[in-house]
């Protein structure tokens, strides 16, 4: 994603857990925020875009995601897909910072609005 308006704490990082997902909420999008079992913290918008399946709900394999509705297999790194397949989930900026998630929102993500 691109034109972050500001870091937000999602909580601690521990409250993911190791190969699994929580979601995030925003104004706009449902935002999908995965934990490796080596403790790297990703994040991709929550849906395939195939078939707009949950990848939150997907199987997370190395720095992999599987969709959980036709296996379609996306880089948590890059969001792309891999092998045969084609197609990106898009990417959402994500680091830990003293044990806490952050991910950056763009302004529509937050609501906020520009007057004029």
């Amino acid at each position: 994603m691109t034109d972050i308006l500001s870091w937000i704490d999602v909580g601690p990082v521990a409250n993911i857990p190791r190969q699994g997902a929580r979601t995030l909420q925003t104004e706009t999008d449902r935002i999908a925020i995965f934990r490796t079992l080596d403790d790297q913290v990703y994040a991709l918008l929550d849906r395939c875009p195939h078939k707009q399946g949950p990848l939150a709900q997907g199987i997370v394999h190395g720095h992999f995601v599987t969709c959980p509705l036709h296996n379609m297999v996306f880089s948590l790194e890059t969001g792309e897909a891999q092998g045969p397949d084609d197609g990106c989930a898009a990417k959402v900026e994500c680091k830990i910072v003293d044990g806490t998630v952050r991910v950056g929102l763009t302004e529509l993500q937050a609501g906020l609005r520009h007057a004029g």
